[in-house]
């Protein structure tokens, strides 16, 4: 079971600051806490929802894909058995921004 973030004190697309590794995030930062990322499970390239495109044109069709990362990850000092998670990363090119997507209970 998955959930979209939208909780009280969490945010649709809640900013996180990434550090980057070879193959995808290596570590994120959320709030006051660092989240390291023990697994790269899956990842893929979205564009926007058809709806949400900009309306007419050719432009429509030129919708800048984002990168999402499904990563295994834990809050830094914390038992991996007991607190890791999974966590859908997104890298927006058109916006140069990192951002958490999905948290994944």
């Amino acid at each position: 079971m998955s959930r979209v973030l939208g909780d009280v004190g969490e945010r649709v697309g809640e900013e996180v600051q990434v550090e980057r590794g070879p193959l995808g995030p290596a570590q994120f930062w959320r709030g006051q806490g660092r989240y390291v990322v023990g697994e790269l499970l899956d990842s893929w390239v979205e564009t926007a929802p058809w709806w949400q495109r900009a309306a007419g044109g050719a432009s429509a069709d030129l919708v800048a894909p984002r990168e999402v990362f499904r990563v295994e990850a834990l809050r830094a000092g914390r038992s991996r058995t007991s607190f890791a998670g999974v966590y859908d990363l997104c890298w927006d090119a058109a916006d140069n921004r990192w951002s958490l997507v999905r948290v994944h209970d």
